[in-house]
């Protein structure tokens, strides 16, 4: 048995019923939707069109989001139907950036991720979705892919079908009768703040966003999506009619952005992971080098016990992030006591908690002389603070519906990040420490070797060949667009190029200087990768 659905677009008349019926059903709060219908104008005058589509979570048969939930507050049912429990959900995020079709939103009544569900509890008594009933052209269809003498099976064997972002391997169950590339493409209209058919004047789900909001001419809605706006220091204008008619295929009614779902407090949280994994595996780093063997004695104030605090006070801070970034933060352990092990972010949770703990034992066993304890955590501590370092990697890999975090290179750009940001972190550490003229030759030799490393990681990330274009958008984004001065003058002039060239004149206050704009860069850099692919719409 697999559910699934068929829209056939040959029907839909774009009368939200559908819409209407969900919000009922499930008590969905104004501003979120588990259903709506999307809107496009395409055509040139008189030659015009008007294409509506229903948009909800396909149902994948291998989702994403399950994969990628750590708590398991996603699941498929044995009928195929990907349902939820917002009793287990911790508000992570990771599944809204793990769907490629932006089917899931925070609830801002109860803070958890919620969707469209199948309507299961009418599944479960032998009804249709509520969609189904209500719709007046029977445009929506519902059943068992699996019966041969269902009507959806017979559709899909009669008609032709397509589906939204086959090349996501997620294998969806909504299929599309006489479906259109522009309305089905969310690259394909540009999304506009405004529309002639509505506008949000607040953000909604995971905190409102103020950053985008419009201001409104009293109660005049119509008359303000009609007028020009600035965002971003670009000149916006509305979608109308009579722009579609002169040639411009764009979206009237759409659903409100989601905005950024993980903000600042992601990019600070890899950004203290890399100083907690890195300035320990600096320090470890130094006994492939025998001209540096001493600097691995766990002297008073030298740089092994820099190198333990550093990494114990940034991974508590790393913590304090991960759990602030949730929006249901008293369920933090649930990560823990409930884990799902395919999710990268229950792996990592796992990593950091034994990184602190062989940490820990190893400063002790060190300070108490226990030799053999001390070994086995130093070893253990090296292996959990590689992971530590590089797990987000994967983590963001698991986000299937941003395309750029797909890179094989980002597992590299964190691990490198990690051994400049632990060697940046140790330098500032020392010369207070009036342990520098000791450690400076050794921790400027990892901050310059870092530095070429890095600029090629991101020299193979941003010139390769990107296989889709989301990933492309996402490149053009940096490179060119919104974020292409942060880019260009904060993360490489100031946080790569400027530090080298300190680094290579030397000096005891310059290696220092390079060290503070290493850190800076490193986080310039993390705000960029973390936030650019957000920006590229899913829906």
């Amino acid at each position: 048995m697999k559910y699934g659905f068929i829209i056939d677009n040959r029907k839909c008349i774009g009368c939200h019923a559908c819409t209407t019926a969900c919000k009922s059903e499930h008590d969905v709060p104004v501003g979120v939707y588990r259903t709506f219908v999307k809107q496009v104008e395409k055509g040139t005058f008189p030659n015009t069109r008007r294409v509506f589509t229903v948009m909800r979570c396909n149902h994948c048969t291998d989702a994403p989001c399950v994969e990628i939930c750590p708590v398991e507050a996603l699941y498929f049912r044995p009928d195929g139907i990907v349902d939820f429990d917002k009793n287990r959900c911790i508000g992570c995020k990771s599944c809204m950036q793990a769907c490629p079709y932006d089917a899931l939103y925070i609830d801002p009544d109860t803070h958890t991720a919620a969707k469209c569900n199948y309507c299961a509890q009418r599944i479960d008594i032998g009804l249709e979705p509520a969609c189904v009933n209500v719709c007046p052209e029977h445009a929506i269809i519902s059943g068992d892919m699996d019966n041969p003498n269902s009507e959806i099976a017979e559709l899909l064997s009669r008609e032709t079908v397509t589906v939204r972002k086959a090349a996501k391997g997620t294998h969806p169950n909504l299929f599309y009768i006489d479906g259109d590339e522009a309305a089905l493409n969310p690259v394909a209209t540009e999304k506009t703040p405004v529309t002639l058919w509505g506008a949000q004047a607040r953000g909604v789900g995971h905190f409102a966003k103020d950053a985008e909001k419009l201001a409104y001419d009293g109660d005049d809605i119509v008359a303000t999506a009609m007028k020009e706006t600035t965002v971003d220091g670009n000149t916006v204008r509305p979608a109308s009619s009579a722009h579609v008619m002169l040639g411009n295929q764009k979206r009237v009614y759409d659903a409100p952005d989601k905005g950024i779902l993980w903000g600042w407090e992601v990019s600070a949280y890899v950004w203290t992971k890399a100083i907690a994994a890195g300035a320990f595996l600096v320090f470890a780093f130094a006994s492939l080098f025998p001209e540096y063997s001493s600097l691995l004695d766990l002297e008073m104030l030298g740089m092994g016990t820099a190198a333990v605090l550093i990494s114990l006070v940034f991974l508590g801070l790393t913590g304090i992030l991960l759990i602030k970034d949730l929006d249901q933060p008293k369920r933090f352990l649930y990560v823990l006591l409930r884990p799902q092990w395919n999710s990268w972010l229950v792996k990592g949770a796992y990593a950091i908690t034994l990184y602190g703990a062989m940490l820990t034992l190893w400063g002790l066993s060190v300070m108490f002389g226990w030799r053999l304890a001390s070994q086995l955590a130093f070893w253990l501590a090296v292996v959990s603070g590689v992971i530590t370092a590089v797990y987000t990697a994967f983590l963001f890999a698991q986000a299937k519906g941003r395309d750029f975090w797909q890179s094989p290179s980002l597992a590299v750009h964190m691990l490198v990040h990690s051994f400049m940001a632990g060697a940046a972190a140790l330098a500032i550490a020392t010369f207070f420490l009036g342990k520098f003229e000791i450690t400076a030759d050794y921790l400027g030799m990892v901050m310059l070797t870092g530095i070429g490393i890095n600029l090629l990681t991101i020299i193979v990330e941003l010139v390769m060949k990107h296989p889709t274009e989301d990933a492309e958008l996402t490149v053009e984004m940096i490179t060119k667009g919104r974020y292409s001065r942060l880019f260009w003058f904060g993360a490489i002039v100031m946080g790569n190029l400027l530090p080298f060239a300190l680094l290579i004149y030397g000096g005891n206050e310059l290696m220092l200087a390079a060290s503070v704009l290493v850190l800076a860069g490193i986080l310039i850099t993390e705000k960029i990768w973390v936030e650019a692919p957000q920006r590229i719409p899913l829906n």
